[in-house]
Order: structure tokens, then C-alpha cells, then sequence
């Protein structure tokens, strides 16, 4: 009998997905919403029209084909899927208390795509995140950039380069959080010396393997050597004003594109960052706590750093602040001085900026992926909901659906990581 229920629910679920491939054909017209593109103005009762994962158009006289599946969306706000540059989520653990430097470990090798963190995630509006190993390290290994993809494997979700490989940074930090008994440095001065002698034995390895003397194959310098060629960017844990130029300094010396993270103390240094041009992510706080080098962040943070000329992105560092929020980030940015349209930015364009992904998502523009967020007010309004979440034209959250709106709103069951059978149901389309 369960073979029969097993093979009766494969074959429902093969016809669902064939029609539901059919579906995806026809495009999708959400009518009457106010659009907020971040690139470009507002625009109000207006017409986002999308196909094939990718957005077709948008504006007020925007042609609806006349296969569309018009959808009426008045009153609405629509903007583009949430990007948050540094999050935790999957239950992703990087290096382990062998050594203080462990280039060749990847987040992909542990991440949990049925977390309940990834669904509370769709539920906070994020599209795109920046997973990452902790700070406990000088450098805690390779990060994933992923679309919050409905998916079964990590895989599925993980953000591909044009020659198909799975995109990413590289987590360092710096500061009290790698200070512990040896072999991990014990002051300030030792850690940048630890990293200053891997970066420069990283350079040596690269230098061979352009030579007819290749040396034996080190996982943890090959990815050294791409951060060191510019082509993998470094994400640096950093809070104290002397880190951060730390950082800027041996940034300096090897080349390193670098995207500081937290920046605590950025008010005192703000100068100093805009002139080396390398942006920065920051989280809001609004709670007292944790540790001493952050007993200097000021709500004004994002304010300060913007006025002095430097990118700037909001993250959630989930599970520091939840991801559900993160909108709220942004608006308490503002309530500070932050302008609006940066504060909009820095949820969306700025952090797509810092992932090398702007060309496709932070925005809404014909031809990038169809990334979205449905509102039911203005984006920096701490009583605005999420309504739906789309990533590649589907849509990932549905306030209205009960099994999603538990992720939003807490109760039982929104800690419930997804299990087999929801995988199922959901590709079906049951």
C-alpha cells in the first residue's frame, strides 16, 4: 500500500511540475503597485512584468501580453528582493580550533538548506545572502553567495559564475574574537603578523603555479590565490577604529578587495575607508551586550559612513538579528539621519555591490533575475509586513499561506526545519 501511495504521489508530482513548467512559460504582470526599483524613482500604480526568471519590463505603460497572468496588486509596494552580505544561517560551520587559519574550509560542506533559518529568511523578504563561517578565527574559511531558492540540496540554491562555479568570498577577522591560547595569536600585533606570513606564502604558491616548478596542490592557498588575484573578495570581521585600519593597511599591501563587516568604530575612521575605497557592512544593535570593542557603536553609524562617501550595506549577522527584520535595520538607519534613498540602497543595490552581483539582483531592471518583495506599506515602516517573496519568478513566501506565516509571526512549529515530504509537496505544487 505505501508503494502505491509513493508511487501515486510521484506521478501527481510529475504532472503538477510539468504543468507548472508550462506556467512558468506565461508571464506574470503584477498591476497597480507602487514600484520602487532603487535604481530609478518611484513609480506609482505601476506594472512589474516578469518571464522566465528574468523581469521584462516595468512602469506605468507597460504592454501586459496577452498571456500574462495578470495579478492585481493595488495598494501594494513592490522593491527588490532583500540582499544581506553577512548571515549565519543553514547552521553553516566553517573552521574547526586546529589552527587560527583555514583557507581551505568552504561553508557549502555544512550548510543545511532545510534550516529553519533559510525559510524565516524568505519570510524577512531576503533573496540573496552572503553565508558565512564565524569570527573565531583569523580566517574561518570559503563563504556562499545564495539565492534562497526552494531547493533540496545546497546546490540548488548556490549562486553560479558564468563558467558554472559556485560563487564566493572568504571570511578574516580580526580583533578580540581570534585572540586565544596558541597556536592562535594572543595579541593584536600577532595576528596581523599570522596573516601577513600566510598571505605571503599564498603569494609564493601562486608565483609556482604559473611556472614548470607546480608545487603539490594546497587547497587553502589555491583559494588564497584567488582572493590575492582579486577575483575572490575578502568579507573582514572588524570593530575597533586601529583594526579597521589594520585591515586597510594589509588590504593595501596584497592587493586584497576587501568588504569590512560591523565597523563598530567606523565614525572615527570613516575618512580613512573612503579614501581606500573599500565599502562596508554594517548591523544595527539596539540592545546593550556583548563585547567591549563594540561599547563605541552609535545608531548614527550608517549615517556617518554615507557622509563621508563610502558604499554602504545593512546585514543581519543572523541569528545577531533576526532575518525576519531586516527591513527594520534600514529604517532605524534612518531614524538617525541616514537618507531614505541610501537607506533603501543599503538593503538592496549597495549589498549586491559587495558580492560582485549587481549586474543581476539589488534592483528592479529589465533583463536582471526576477527577484522581489511584495509589501503591504512603505519599506522603512516598522508596521510594514512582507507579503510574498519571489526569487527567479516563483514565488518562495506567502503571508497568506498558514504553513509559511508561521515562519513569519513565531508560534509552534516555526522552528521546524523543512523535511522531506514539504520538499516534495512544494516542487509539486500540492
Amino acid at each position: 500500500m505505501r508503494t502505491l501511495f509513493v508511487l501515486l504521489l510521484g506521478s501527481l508530482a510529475y504532472g503538477a511540475l510539468a504543468a507548472s513548467a508550462v506556467a512558468e512559460q506565461r508571464p506574470i504582470a503584477f498591476v497597480g503597485a507602487t514600484l520602487i526599483p532603487i535604481e530609478g524613482e518611484p513609480v506609482e500604480q505601476g506594472t512589474l512584468l516578469v518571464a522566465g526568471g528574468k523581469i521584462l519590463a516595468l512602469g506605468r505603460d507597460v504592454a501586459i501580453p496577452a498571456n500574462a497572468d495578470v495579478r492585481q496588486v493595488d495598494g501594494k509596494v513592490i522593491m527588490p528582493g532583500l540582499v544581506d552580505t553577512h548571515s549565519h544561517i543553514g547552521q553553516v560551520a566553517g573552521a574547526d580550533r586546529s589552527a587560527p587559519i583555514q583557507a581551505d574550509v568552504r561553508a557549502l560542506d555544512s550548510i543545511n538548506v532545510r534550516h529553519a533559518g533559510i525559510i524565516k529568511a524568505r519570510a524577512g523578504g531576503i533573496t540573496t545572502v552572503n553565508v558565512m563561517p564565524g569570527s573565531g578565527h583569523l580566517l574561518s574559511g570559503q563563504t556562499l553567495y545564495m539565492k534562497l531558492r526552494e531547493g533540496n540540496s545546497v546546490e540548488d540554491l548556490a549562486i553560479r559564475n558564468a563558467a558554472g562555479g559556485m560563487m564566493g568570498g572568504i571570511k578574516m577577522a580580526n580583533g578580540t574574537n581570534p585572540l586565544r591560547a596558541s597556536p592562535f595569536p594572543g595579541t593584536r600585533g600577532k595576528a596581523a603578523a599570522l596573516m601577513r606570513t600566510q598571505l605571503i606564502a599564498a603569494q609564493e604558491y601562486c608565483k609556482k603555479l604559473a611556472s614548470d616548478d607546480k608545487p603539490s596542490r594546497n587547497l587553502g592557498n589555491e583559494a588564497l590565490c584567488e582572493a590575492l588575484a582579486g577575483e575572490r573578495l575578502v568579507h573582514h570581521h572588524t570593530h575597533r577604529h586601529d583594526d579597521v585600519l589594520t585591515v586597510l593597511r594589509i588590504a593595501e599591501e596584497f592587493g586584497l578587495r576587501v568588504v569590512l563587516h560591523h565597523v563598530s568604530e567606523a565614525g572615527l575612521v570613516a575618512d580613512e575607508i573612503a579614501a581606500a575605497g573599500v565599502p562596508a557592512s554594517i548591523i544595527h544593535i539596539d540592545s546593550p551586550g556583548g563585547k567591549l570593542e563594540v561599547m563605541n557603536l552609535e545608531p548614527d553609524n550608517g549615517r556617518l559612513l554615507a557622509e563621508a562617501g563610502v558604499l554602504l550595506a545593512y546585514h543581519t549577522d543572523d541569528p545577531i538579528t533576526d532575518s525576519r527584520l531586516f527591513l527594520r535595520s534600514a529604517g532605524m538607519g534612518m531614524r538617525f539621519g541616514l537618507d531614505r534613498d541610501t537607506a533603501l540602497a543599503s538593503l538592496t543595490i549597495n549589498g549586491a555591490k559587495m558580492l560582485d552581483l549587481d549586474e543581476r539582483v539589488g534592483s528592479l531592471v529589465a533583463g536582471k533575475d526576477a527577484d522581489f518583495v511584495i509589501l503591504d506599506g512603505d519599506p522603512l515602516s516598522v508596521y510594514t509586513r512582507v507579503l510574498e517573496t519571489w526569487i527567479d519568478g516563483t514565488q518562495v513566501f506567502n503571508l497568506d499561506d498558514p504553513e509559511h506565516a508561521i515562519y513569519a509571526t513565531g508560534g509552534y512549529g516555526a522552528g521546524r526545519d523543512a523535511i522531506a515530504s514539504d520538499i516534495i509537496m512544494m516542487e509539486a505544487g500540492l
